[in-house]
């Protein structure tokens, strides 16, 4: 007997409607080569995050490993690399003891199976411009591992749906951190570059108003001038009274001489 099939199944639509919702983040500037690594997400989960965060963290990584070491500190842009990587390596650690812990409750309960979805999964291939980039990818791919775990242990009532709720939505957040955070500190390296960019603009202001010559001043070409506040005196001519010549007065020319 032929099985009938009475359920309308996803043709991609579900995928469609996903892409369509996300803005296209903006590559046009990115120079650097990637590497085309093959992905595939099932879960609702892993399909939302991968789109609206993904090429987040990609951008905000590569103004920060790339573009920020041109202008700043080279220590300083290693230190907040450094953060970034912690923060994921603290992240999949707690993905990792999700998964270990899903399969321990699978082997507790005699579960050999785990719920299937029946929408299409999304498959592409993405352009990774750096490790951190590739390591966000597998956080990214070990939440989508994940989510059908926890689906399988709510259904056989291993743990509530109240319970699977609360952790779906604590390991979305965390998830999600990596990548907010990560622009978070891109965008203070931007304000550090732009503050930069001032200083350096006043210093070259500064400058500037520093070699225009003062008013007066032998470079200003004014020195040596006579102001109308202080007209230049003329002699005027005085009749000297007769005297003997040992003790007569010097002349104005004479004063001229001996001033």
């Amino acid at each position: 007997m032929a099985e009938l099939d009475f359920v309308k199944h996803d043709q991609g639509g579900v995928n469609a409607r996903i892409l369509a919702k996300e803005t296209k983040a903006d590559f046009r500037r990115v120079e650097a080569a990637s590497l085309k690594i093959k992905a595939s997400f099932a879960s609702a989960e892993g399909k939302r995050l991968f789109i609206r965060y993904f090429n987040t963290f990609q951008l905000a990584i590569h103004f920060i490993s790339v573009i920020s070491r041109t202008r700043l500190n080279h220590d300083d842009v290693t230190k907040v690399e450094a953060l970034v990587r912690a923060h994921m390596d603290k992240v999949g650690e707690e993905l990792n003891q999700a998964i270990d812990g899903a399969e321990a409750l699978y082997q507790a309960n005699g579960i050999t199976s785990t719920a299937t979805y029946d929408t299409v999964p999304m498959e592409l291939d993405v352009g990774v411009l750096s490790s951190s980039s590739r390591r966000y990818l597998e956080i990214l791919g070990k939440l989508d591992q994940l989510m059908p775990l926890l689906q399988t242990l709510e259904i056989h009532e291993v743990i509530t749906t109240q319970a699977v709720d609360i952790e779906r939505a604590a390991l979305k957040r965390k998830v999600r951190d990596v990548a907010n955070g990560t622009r978070n500190l891109a965008a203070r390296l931007r304000r550090e570059m732009n503050a930069m960019d001032a200083r350096r603009a006043a210093g070259e202001t500064d400058a500037a108003a520093g070699s225009q010559p003062a008013p007066g001043s032998e470079a200003d070409g004014s020195a040596g001038e006579p102001t109308d506040a202080a007209p230049e005196a003329k002699p005027t001519a005085v009749a000297a009274p007769a005297v003997p010549a040992a003790e007569a007065a010097p002349t104005d020319k004479d004063e001229g001489a001996t001033a």
